[in-house]
């Protein structure tokens, strides 16, 4: 969340930035929080003087006698029943402006472009798009060609947007985990399978809840009170949950290995052919807890190793600096990476990375010590590695040939035992 102190104190920055975001948070919103904010620390002081009253009573009765005891003691109990209503005020008054904070986004970076998702525009556009002397399939006529989706046992065991991977589709996940795998440790992120059902803290840590609650498995609520998580970027996050680091060892890198769930509440009616919107997918997600100072560079750094991966695949692709309005609760920044579907004759998100500056690390309570013994909150950035079922969308019609085979990426081949292509059963 937001800084309280920086909300009081920047209120027109504040509110420059929530309307470039097009967030619903107004100034009477803002308002409200600096004025209970200021009540709340009325109440804490208030409740602190009574506090000490009580403390300097109890010394002085331990000295009194008769009537005179009798009458201090009538007076404390009436100072502690004062101590206990202001007590009860300030409770509440916590809990409604920590309620309040919690629905306040992030603010967007200076170099964020204004406008929603209709506005957003690529600033790069790497590859050459495919050339096919034949009328291309899509992933869902090649799936069946080449028996390696199958959506409708998929719907039959679990409904709409569930599928199976099979035959080669398996050996490709596993072929793209173990280059994901490879290329990410060199670069000094360290490999987490983290748990998939998580705390509601954890949700409320990473900044999906209150906003996406709607989105979100609720498991059994009755009696184990989880969620499934959307990203691994949610557990990622609680692995320094209320810790300071050493200045000194960051940034600290990880990436996440984990099977994703989405309700895709909001989603209805949109990509219903196939699974680039599915319900439940595996993802490697690239997270790191960094200095505020370097966090920008960080940024630059998931991105380039997004694009990395993509020209390594071979993929045809564009990136977007997504537009303030456009942006997820936490994120200060976002680029988006979009892959070309041939059969979309468009560019379809793959991956994405976000700077969320202290948002996540102020809900988390995660923060850094500097050599001066100084405490400060750190930035967390987060960057999707691979996505698994929209790259196996991206890999198997961008290089499909006139038969209906498929040509398996040269990086992959030696994870697939040298296999060169998936042919037609």
């Amino acid at each position: 969340m937001l800084d309280l102190n920086f909300i009081r104190n920047n209120k027109e920055t504040v509110l420059n930035g929530l309307k470039k975001k097009q967030s619903s948070i107004d100034e009477q919103f803002i308002d409200q929080i600096i004025q209970l904010d200021e009540t709340r620390r009325d109440l804490q002081q208030q409740t602190d003087s009574l506090r000490a009253q009580k403390n300097e009573a109890s010394d002085k009765i331990a000295q009194l006698q008769g009537d005179e005891k009798q009458a201090a003691i009538m007076k404390m109990k009436e100072v502690s029943d004062q101590e206990k209503d202001l007590s009860q005020k300030l409770k509440d008054a916590e809990t409604k402006l920590k309620e309040m904070m919690l629905q306040v986004p992030n603010l967007p970076a200076a170099d964020v472009p204004e406008g929603g998702e209709a506005d957003n525009k690529p600033f790069k556009i790497v590859g050459e798009l495919p050339k096919f002397d034949f009328e291309p399939k899509d992933h869902v006529e090649l799936g069946k060609l080449l028996d390696i989706i199958d959506i409708e046992s998929g719907q039959n065991c679990s409904g709409a947007r569930f599928y199976y991977l099979k035959n080669e589709a398996v050996l490709l996940q596993f072929a793209l985990i173990q280059y994901a795998l490879n290329k990410l440790t060199t670069k000094g992120f360290i490999p987490v399978i983290p748990p998939v059902l998580v705390r509601e803290e954890a949700m409320f840590a990473s900044g999906f809840f209150p906003a996406d609650r709607s989105e979100v498995y609720h498991v059994n609520p009755e009696e184990d009170d989880l969620y499934l998580v959307g990203t691994a970027e949610v557990p990622l996050t609680m692995l320094h949950y209320d810790q300071i680091l050493d200045e000194a060892k960051l940034p600290i890198r990880y990436f996440g290995y984990s099977s994703c769930f989405r309700r895709e509440a909001g989603s209805y009616g949109k990509d219903t052919r196939g699974i680039l919107r599915v319900h439940q997918f595996d993802k490697i997600e690239m997270y790191s807890f960094c200095h505020p100072d370097k966090s920008a560079a960080e940024h630059e750094l998931i991105r380039e190793t997004e694009e990395e991966i993509m020209q390594d695949l071979g993929l045809p692709y564009q990136v977007i600096n997504i537009c303030a309005g456009d942006l997820g609760a936490p994120a200060t920044k976002k680029y988006d990476i979009e892959a070309w579907i041939p059969t979309q004759n468009s560019y379809r998100e793959l991956t994405s990375c976000s700077n969320c500056t202290t948002y996540q690390a102020n809900r988390a309570k995660i923060r850094y010590r500097t050599p001066t013994n100084e405490i400060a909150p750190l930035h967390t950035l987060n960057g999707t590695a691979i996505a698994i079922a929209r790259m196996l969308i991206a890999l198997i019609e961008n290089n499909q040939q006139a038969d209906g085979s498929v040509k398996i990426p040269k990086i992959l081949r030696p994870f697939m035992n040298n296999q060169e292509s998936i042919q037609p059963k």
